[in-house]
């Protein structure tokens, strides 16, 4: 069989898990549509505003596909094929379910914030701990999202680093405190044509000039530099597989559905979509560069965005490649623009401080603002590294909560205890692992997060009968 038709097989993976989990996920959590939504029962013309369902699913898919679905794929392709099955895997089972459930539980829950759905489903405690930890992701990830693309732009441009910082940061100011369909909803449709440009050119152009896809994959850990596969790519490919962010953006569209019915598409559809970008992206880096030493060695001359430039210039020429580059900066930029949004909306929601007001959303906008300004000057690698343990973090507390809520409603919760189960194990042993943790040994760290993930399991077990005595209103 031609290798490229692995790659047709991931795609048609994602669209078939779409298509046939997804309904099973949406008739387990409960569509009621004799339920009415936030955005009608709580208009307020800022944040809950009812939007068409097409937009809502191209502004969902936008806030969540930022960097992560390019320079994670792009660095998770070092470790070969298995980055593939992750991709695939991790969207259907993990991301997918996660994504319906934050944003599904926000339309239940009059479009409150990740710490409110959180807290509704494991109690007080984790409701606390989330609005001081989601605030920080947000943070992070606005960050990470204005250095990101401001280096793409100043590489392409006469401009320097430092100008389209604080240009990408006054755009962003003006979509976190106007309200919601007054930028987002308008150019966001245009930003998706660039992303639909980047992605499926890139694709038809490797196969028009003739690249072999995977000429050097094997499914053993084929990093140059022998990083361990477990549990790194794991944390290195979140957005694209499953991420804590999405939690932290779907409320905002929670806010705007119109009914639910039009969950499974805008939130679980979107995390497949997201993950069709993924796979676009780590096969391109194992296709583009014959070995993955080739691919180590651009990443380390410029990072995974040199990684981007190189690929598209040569794959479409100077018109086509400033096309598709334009659609990677698109990604963290409709990202960045709603982190500092959600991160709005979630201090507005701890302290219960409406947002209607002009005024209102400026008290809390300018003091973000200022906070990510000074985070900026921090070394971006360093944030990175942090943001994606804290990112997986939180998507694990995100599934847990998930599968509270199914055992109040009486129904199988493992869809998702399972992959919370999984990312438990992650997330610790990627702790005790890492540099930026505690340094502990491999083997040793893993034996701590197996135990982390089974003593996490059977605790929620020994707490079922807690949650099934709260049932669902």
């Amino acid at each position: 069989m031609p290798s490229m038709m692995y790659f047709f097989l991931s795609v048609a993976a994602l669209i078939g898990g779409y298509m046939v989990y997804s309904r099973v996920v949406e008739r387990l959590f409960g569509v009621d549509n004799c339920k009415a939504t936030p955005a009608c029962t709580m208009a307020d013309g800022v944040d809950y505003v009812k939007l068409p369902p097409s937009k809502v699913f191209l502004i969902q898919l936008l806030n969540i596909a930022g960097l992560g679905p390019v320079f994670g794929p792009i660095l998770g392709a070092l470790y070969g094929p298995w980055a593939l099955v992750w991709i695939v895997l991790g969207s259907i089972f993990a991301g997918g379910v996660h994504d319906y459930f934050s944003g599904m539980l926000s339309v239940r829950y009059e479009g409150k914030s990740v710490p409110d759905i959180v807290g509704y489903n494991l109690g007080n405690g984790f409701k606390q701990f989330m609005r001081f930890f989601s605030v920080l992701l947000l943070l992070l990830v606005g960050v990470v999202f204005v250095t990101g693309p401001a280096k793409l732009l100043a590489s392409m441009t006469d401009l320097n680093l430092l100008t389209w910082v604080v240009i990408i940061f006054a755009y962003y100011f003006l979509a976190t405190v106007l309200p919601v369909d007054k930028i987002i909803g308008r150019i966001y449709p245009l930003f998706a044509i660039i992303l639909v440009v980047m992605a499926v050119g890139l694709t038809g152009a490797m196969i028009v000039k003739g690249y072999e896809f995977y000429p050097a994959a094997h499914f053993v850990n084929q990093h140059p530099t022998g990083l361990p596969l477990w549990p790194l790519m794991f944390i290195t490919i979140a957005c694209g597989a499953i991420s804590g962010f999405h939690a932290t953006q779907s409320p905002m569209m929670a806010r705007c559905v119109p009914d639910e019915n039009c969950g499974r598409p805008i939130f679980y559809g979107s995390m497949i979509a997201e993950g069709v970008i993924a796979l676009i992206w780590a096969t391109l880096g194992m296709s583009f560069y014959p070995t993955p030493e080739a691919l180590n060695a651009a990443i380390a001359a410029g990072g995974p965005g040199k990684v981007v430039n190189d690929v598209a210039m040569t794959l479409m020429g100077p018109v086509g490649g400033v096309l598709a580059i334009l659609g990677v900066v698109v990604l963290p930029v409709t990202s960045g623009d709603t982190a500092f949004r959600s991160a709005r909306l979630t201090i507005a929601d701890v302290l219960n401080f409406s947002q209607k007001g002009n005024g209102a959303r400026l008290m809390i906008a300018l003091p973000l603002f200022v906070i990510g300004a000074v985070l900026s000057q921090v070394n971006f690698d360093i944030i990175w590294r942090y943001f994606g343990w804290a990112n997986q973090t939180l998507a694990t507390i995100v599934l847990w909560a998930s599968a509270a809520y199914l055992v109040r409603r009486g129904m199988f919760h493992w869809i998702a205890s399972v992959p919370a189960t999984f990312m438990t194990c992650v997330c610790v042993t990627y702790i005790c692992y890492a540099k930026i943790g505690l340094n502990i040994p491999l083997d040793i760290s893993t034996w701590i997060g197996i135990a982390a993930a089974v003593g996490s399991l059977g605790l929620f077990l020994v707490k079922r009968p807690v949650f099934a005595a709260n049932p669902v209103a």
